[in-house]
C-alpha cells in the first residue's frame, strides 16, 4: 500500500508540473475507480432524508444583477466576469466544486459533474445523486462543449487547452468561468481565499446567506479554539507533512494549512521550507506532528492512512520526536487543508483538536 499511495501522489505531483501548477498537491491518480463505481459509493443512504434546504428560500441578502466578480485565468491573471443572472448550466469539476455546489443546495443548476477522488459527506449524496456524473475523470474540451455549459467551476490547473479550455475563449462564448482561488499559480493559499470563494458562488446564485453561514461557522471554530485557549502560556510548535518517497512535503506558511495552524495560535515549526528532510524535523523538534494522507476512490482510507503514519511514528530516527513520544502525531486528509472549500470547518476542527486536545470546541 505504501509504494501505491506514493506512487499515485508522485504522478499527482509530476503532472500538476506538467501543467504549470505550482508546487502543491493535485488529484491525477493512476488506477483510479471508474465513474460507475465513484456513483454507486455515493448513492444516499436508504433511509436517508432528503434535505430541504435547496427548497427553502434565499435568506435576506439578496444579489442584484448583474453581478461582477473577480476570478483568474489559467497563469493566474485576475480577470472579471459579469453574471446577468444565476447560471443554470454549470460543470462542476474536482471534489471542492461539486460539494460547494450540493452544500449551497445548487444540485439543480448542474448540467454535470466530475472530478471526485473521495466520497461526497454523507448528507450531500442524495442532492449528488441527482447529478450527471461524467465518465471522464477531467472533462476534455470536446465533452465540455457538448454541454453546453454557462458557467464551468473547477481548478485552475485544469483551464488548459488540454483539458477543460482556456478560459477567456469561454468567457467570449458566453460560458463564465470560476475557479478555486487556492489552486491560482503562484499565489499563497489561504483560509480568505476559501472563503471568498464560498461567498462569491453565494452571491452568483442568490443563496448568499447559505454562504455565509458555512463561512460563519468555520470562522466560529477558530474562534473558540482562541477563546478556550487564551490563558495558555505557550501555544504548540507544529509540523504538517506529507512523506512522498524520499522526499518529505512541508506545508509552511504559504499553505492553507499553515495558515490554519498560525490562525489557531500555533507555531510553525518550519515555516519557510517547500521540503524537509529527517534531520530538518529533528532540529524542529515540534510538539505536534500532522502527517497528510490522501486515499483515491477505490483506496481503503485506513490503510493509506496507517501507512502515512507510520513513515514518521515507526522511522527509528524520529523516536527522539517529542510529539511522537508524547503520542501526538495526527493525521489530516489531503481534502481539508488544500484547496479545501466547504471542507474548510472540517480541516480547522481536525487541526485543532490535534493542537489543543483538551479543549471542546461544541
Amino acid at each position: 500500500m505504501k509504494n501505491k499511495y506514493v506512487s499515485r501522489r508522485i504522478m499527482a505531483v509530476v503532472m500538476a508540473a506538467a501543467m504549470t501548477m505550482t508546487a502543491a498537491p493535485a488529484a491525477f491518480a493512476t488506477d483510479r475507480a471508474d465513474a460507475d463505481t465513484i456513483k454507486e459509493d455515493n448513492l444516499p443512504a436508504a433511509d436517508a432524508e432528503e434535505s430541504t434546504d435547496a427548497a427553502e428560500a434565499a435568506g435576506e441578502t439578496k444579489t442584484e444583477y448583474p453581478l461582477t466578480i473577480a476570478t483568474y485565468d489559467y497563469e493566474g491573471n485576475e480577470i472579471e466576469t459579469t453574471y446577468e443572472k444565476a447560471p443554470e448550466k454549470v460543470l462542476a469539476v474536482y471534489q471542492g466544486s461539486i460539494e460547494t455546489m450540493l452544500a449551497l443546495g445548487l444540485e439543480d443548476h448542474l448540467v454535470a459533474t466530475a472530478g471526485l477522488d473521495n466520497e461526497v459527506p454523507d448528507d450531500l449524496k442524495e442532492a449528488f445523486s441527482k447529478t450527471d456524473y461524467l465518465d471522464e475523470f477531467t472533462p476534455s474540451l470536446e465533452t465540455v462543449t457538448m454541454l453546453e455549459p454557462d458557467m464551468i467551476l473547477s481548478w485552475g490547473s485544469l483551464f488548459s487547452d488540454k483539458n477543460l479550455g482556456d478560459v477567456t475563449n469561454w468567457i467570449d462564448k458566453g460560458c463564465n468561468t470560476y475557479y478555486n482561488t487556492n489552486t491560482r499559480p503562484g499565489s499563497s493559499r489561504t483560509l480568505e481565499n476559501e472563503f471568498t470563494d464560498i461567498l462569491n458562488i453565494g452571491k452568483i446564485f442568490d443563496v448568499q446567506d447559505k454562504a455565509e453561514t458555512i463561512v460563519d461557522e468555520a470562522k466560529n471554530v477558530i474562534d473558540t479554539t482562541l477563546s478556550a485557549t487564551a490563558d495558555m502560556e505557550e501555544k504548540p510548535s507544529v509540523l504538517i507533512v506529507e512523506p512522498l518517497g524520499e522526499d518529505i512535503t512541508n506545508y509552511g506558511a504559504s499553505s492553507l494549512a499553515g495558515d490554519m495552524a498560525t490562525q489557531l495560535g500555533a507555531t510553525l515549526a518550519n515555516p519557510d521550507a517547500a521540503t524537509v528532510g529527517k534531520e530538518d524535523i529533528i532540529a524542529a523538534n515540534p510538539d505536534v506532528i500532522f502527517v497528510v494522507y490522501m486515499p483515491y476512490a477505490g483506496d481503503d482510507p485506513q490503510t493509506v492512512m496507517d501507512s502515512q503514519l507510520s513513515v514518521i511514528q515507526d522511522d527509528e530516527a524520529l523516536q527522539s520526536l517529542d510529539a511522537v513520544k508524547n503520542g501526538r502525531v495526527y493525521p489530516v486528509m489531503l481534502s481539508e487543508i488544500y484547496a479545501s472549500a466547504t471542507r474548510t470547518q472540517d480541516g480547522i476542527e481536525t487541526l485543532a483538536k490535534g493542537l489543543y486536545p483538551d479543549i471542546t470546541l461544541e
